[in-house]
């Protein structure tokens, strides 16, 4: 259901790049920090090969070890993050500090994020406590939550999302939770009064000519929703990320 040219932007990414699906990042199952460094030394080989990787899974924590690789060939990254939920806690489950909720704050501290070149849009949902919001935006990231985002519109937020990761290498990622469970109930994390499907695929699209050096789509999980509504949404919008990612290889092979 995915074909190769995109009818709202003309783009067709498999003419500006060569595209290619690499298969399966090692994991160890049994082990969490050793599939991290399994991830990250993949990634890192992928990145020497001069390739823009475009990732997609599960637990949002799997963007830490992406970010760590990409970040020894281009410095801090800005970032681009779509998602329900900020994921820059400190711990998750009685102190565990590698979950899906703190992948950013764990960047952030690492050097390997730079915050204020970071945006997070369409945020929404209870929280566990007052301020646990506070910490990215006291380190500089801008906080679009999804009330913030109906109010300004889309063009407003692409504006200022291009002001402020610049032409600077930048990541996008992409959390499928950030989609009204309407559209995407395949997740772990659903929160009602998200995006619709048409209103994130404007968003991305809005993100060309960023300096796009590595992306992904995550909470993505297929047997939560036997509808198949939730993985036609995911490879969907990845194949709208590739069309970003693909201008930023044709220009830099130009």
């Amino acid at each position: 259901m995915v074909r190769n040219v995109n009818r709202a932007t003309g783009v067709n990414p498999f003419a500006l790049c060569r595209c290619a699906d690499m298969g399966d990042t090692p994991v160890n199952p049994a082990d969490l920090a050793d599939s991290m460094q399994r991830i990250e030394r993949f990634v890192d080989d992928v990145c020497s090969s001069g390739i823009v990787p475009l990732f997609v899974g599960g637990d949002h924590l799997s963007t830490l070890p992406v970010m760590r690789a990409i970040s020894k060939h281009v410095g801090p990254l800005g970032m681009v993050h779509i998602d329900a939920h900020t994921d820059t806690w400190d711990s998750y489950f009685d102190g565990q500090k590698y979950t899906h909720g703190t992948p950013f704050r764990r960047a952030i501290e690492e050097g390997i994020l730079d915050p204020n070149r970071t945006v997070q849009i369409g945020i929404r949902g209870a929280l566990y406590a007052d301020g646990d919001d506070c910490w990215g935006r006291d380190q500089g990231i801008r906080v679009i939550d999804f009330d913030e985002y109906k109010r300004l519109g889309v063009e407003q937020v692409l504006r200022e999302t291009r002001a402020r990761v610049g032409s600077q290498a930048t990541y996008v990622s992409f959390d499928i939770d950030v989609l009204d469970p309407a559209y995407a109930p395949g997740t772990g994390t659903p929160e009602i009064g998200g995006m619709t499907t048409y209103e994130a695929q404007c968003l991305v699209r809005g993100l060309e000519g960023i300096t796009c050096v590595g992306a992904d789509v995550v909470e993505v999980s297929p047997p939560f929703d036997t509808s198949g509504n939730t993985a036609l949404a995911a490879a969907t919008l990845m194949f709208e990320i590739l069309c970003v990612a693909a201008g930023t290889v044709s220009k830099a092979n130009s």
